[in-house]
């Protein structure tokens, strides 16, 4: 269950950075961009649900916060 878990939440995060990197490479807007390439490689390094989703979720609030 764990990595069935793992593997959904991995994708959901996934998609979200591609809107970001998308958005970012179109709009010149350094961390959208920089954010999706995050959230495209975390989950390759996490080996737990409660971990993976902290972390996705920081990041994907991440641009809300800081906008260079």
């Amino acid at each position: 269950m764990d990595s069935a878990s793992i593997m959904v939440w991995s994708v959901l995060f996934g998609g979200i950075g591609m809107g970001y990197f998308v958005y970012g490479r179109k709009q010149k807007a350094i961390v959208p961009f920089c954010i999706g390439l995050l959230l495209f490689v975390f989950p390759y390094f996490m080996s737990s649900v409660a971990i993976l989703l902290i972390v996705g979720v920081i990041l994907v609030a991440i641009p809300y916060f800081i906008k260079i």
